[in-house]
């Protein structure tokens, strides 16, 4: 099977002058008219088609912070030949405005306090770097506003709004709050357990909410306002498996908050070319399932995916995937492989490069991928032994955070030091293939040793017999073989688990892959990795059913088939789950989201022809 490959050699550090979408309209800005321009394997050849990029005109200004009516927030900017454009994920999160499907990646249609009978709002759209840029010229023009570069702060001022009066009814689905404005205005939205907060850039009157009576419904619980320097914060209180969908309108100007089960609007949009995401519904039987997807089509432009790690120089360690994701200045991102959340340390493989940061356990599903485009996804181990003094060994583990009886190995991969995991440990230091120390240690997590560079630990937990033919001074030799053997070929690979389809059939088979009653059981929103019988690769995020909690391991196999997949891969979920496109999560919002050790990250990649400093 063959299709145009995603990824190249080149790393994230020459991504800073990839396409450029430019814009060709003239606007009006500040008063000055503006001009602008196998069984369980599945393996895909490709051939790479080329891509003639030019280096992207640097922009005149630019920044990562807006300041809306004096509150400064997160958001990237960027002004290019007197153009100012907001990054996509900044607009919808920071100000409210709803996104919309498109097919056009130089355009975006947009509603903010439309009329009922009036069109979508047309932005025009480019990319730089890992960013997708709206011009913010129609919002401008239609309400008003007032935008200012001030170093690195894009300043926006929104015309003053009040709430003149907040309303509230009962429709066949849910609840409805109707927020009646004097102007158009932003709006946030932050949601946790049974608990929606809306933040809203105008006042309310004291009079205003104390004339506000809620009547108290199945759906909404509690209702708090509180409103000073021209902002207000609705803190909504509702039953299990609610959700808000908020949307606006004008003639008059109303915020309208729907409180339902399903509240997702579904939407398409070609985010680049060769990228899409997709959010929808979908059914099996009669549950339905929000299913967030972002799917690297077999076309240009070309897209590198890397595994990352929290933290660079080491193992261990957690963050917010949207975090690990500005780090790395990543596109897309969605999060991992599993770990231990109390030590944060990595239960998986995870290989970039050629370099092992963490070996597979378990026998767990993975997926390994080239430079050129190949990938394979299997059950995967590592076979490793180790001989001294004509005595040979297995050795269970490779920079691991899963311990049992046996041998542990750990590289300088692992990070500069090793602290010990287990009481008792037996440590060997080798170093130029000879022990060049042996430490007996006692309490876990009191002693730490440093771990040579270009050497590496042996650990001896319970199997001090071993231990002893490991004197210093003895020769070592090492070998290892990724099984199957396919997977030596990759230098990048990323293990997890279970293994949910191959050859278009459901393999799903929990318990051979060590997974507990419990995990193969239980309902949980779930990040997966498909593939497609044509080559397009899939990152799904599945969160709670209408109505319930999230799929099951076959539940969501089920959905990957409906999603066109023939090949998918379950990687962690709950509350690490995590899809990231373009500046913010797609499928949550950050402060749901828990910290996770690793991921993969998608780039995109100039070609040769591209000029890079």
């Amino acid at each position: 099977m063959s299709m145009p490959g995603y990824w190249s050699s080149q790393l994230k550090t020459s991504l800073k002058y990839f396409f450029l979408m430019l814009c060709t309209c003239g606007f009006v800005l500040g008063g000055a008219q503006i001009n602008s321009q196998p069984a369980i394997t599945q393996v895909i050849s490709s051939s790479i088609g080329q891509l003639a990029l030019v280096k992207a005109a640097e922009p005149t200004a630019s920044g990562t912070q807006l300041r809306i009516n004096g509150r400064l927030v997160p958001g990237d900017w960027q002004k290019r030949r007197n153009l100012v454009g907001i990054s996509d994920g900044a607009i919808a999160t920071q100000l409210g405005v709803d996104l919309r499907s498109t097919g056009n990646p130089k355009q975006q249609p947009v509603a903010w306090f439309q009329g009922a009978n009036q069109g979508l709002l047309e932005l025009p759209a480019w990319h730089y770097d890992h960013n997708r840029y709206v011009d913010i010229e129609p919002l401008i023009r239609q309400h008003g506003w007032q935008v200012t570069p001030q170093g690195t702060v894009l300043d926006l001022k929104l015309p003053q709004s009040n709430i003149a009066a907040l309303r509230q009814g009962r429709q066949p689905w849910g609840d409805r709050l109707v927020l009646d404005l004097s102007n158009a205005t932003a709006w946030q939205m932050s949601p946790a357990a049974n608990r929606i907060t809306v933040t809203v850039d105008a006042a309310m009157a004291k009079a205003a909410i104390a004339q506000f009576k809620l009547t108290s419904t199945p759906g909404i619980k509690n209702l708090n306002i509180t409103s000073s320097n021209q902002r207000t914060t609705l803190t909504i209180s509702v039953a299990d498996h609610l959700h808000a969908n908020i949307w606006s309108l004008s003639q008059p100007h109303r915020l309208i908050i729907d409180i339902r089960p399903d509240a997702l609007k579904p939407k398409e949009i070609l985010w680049a070319d060769g990228l899409q995401f997709q959010q929808r519904y979908i059914n099996l039987a009669r549950q339905r399932f929000p299913v967030y997807t972002i799917t690297l089509a077999p076309q240009n432009p070309q897209f590198s995916l890397l595994p990352l790690g929290a933290f660079p120089n080491k193992a261990s360690g957690i963050k917010p995937p949207a975090d690990l994701a500005a780090q790395e200045e990543t596109i897309a991102l969605i999060n991992g492989g599993f770990f231990n959340r109390n030590n944060q340390l990595p239960l998986g493989a995870l290989r970039a490069n050629n370099r092992w940061i963490s070996g597979p356990i378990l026998g767990r599903g993975a997926i390994a991928w080239n430079d050129q485009g190949e990938v394979i996804v299997d059950r995967l181990t590592l076979s490793t032994s180790v001989t001294a003094n004509n005595q040979t060994f297995a050795v269970d583990t490779l920079n691991s955070g899963y311990v049992k009886a046996g041998i542990g190995h750990y590289t300088d991969a692992w990070g500069p030091t090793y602290t010990t995991l287990v009481d008792n440990e037996i440590v060997v230091t080798i170093q130029n293939g000879k022990v060049t120390q042996k430490r007996t240690l006692g309490t876990a997590g009191q002693n730490t040793l440093p771990i040579p560079a270009g050497g590496y630990l042996l650990t001896f937990r319970a199997f001090s017999s071993a231990a002893t033919a490991f004197t210093v001074g003895a020769d070592i030799t090492l070998n290892q073989q990724p099984l199957p053997n396919t997977f030596e070929q990759f230098p990048h690979i990323l293990g997890a688990g279970p293994l949910l389809i191959s050859n278009s059939k459901i393999v799903l088979n929990a318990q051979q892959e060590g997974f507990s009653n419990n995990f193969i059981t239980g309902r949980a929103p779930r990040s997966v990795l498909g593939l497609t019988p044509k080559g397009d690769i899939k990152l799904v995020a599945i969160q709670d059913r209408v109505g319930g909690r999230g799929p099951n391991l076959r539940e969501t196999a089920q959905i990957l088939q409906k999603l066109g997949c023939n090949t998918a891969l379950n990687l962690d979920g709950g509350s690490s789950s995590s899809l990231y496109l373009g500046g913010r999560l797609t499928n949550r919002h950050p402060q749901t989201a828990a910290r996770i050790n690793n991921g993969l990250g998608i780039f995109v990649t100039p070609t040769p022809l591209a000029n890079h400093p």
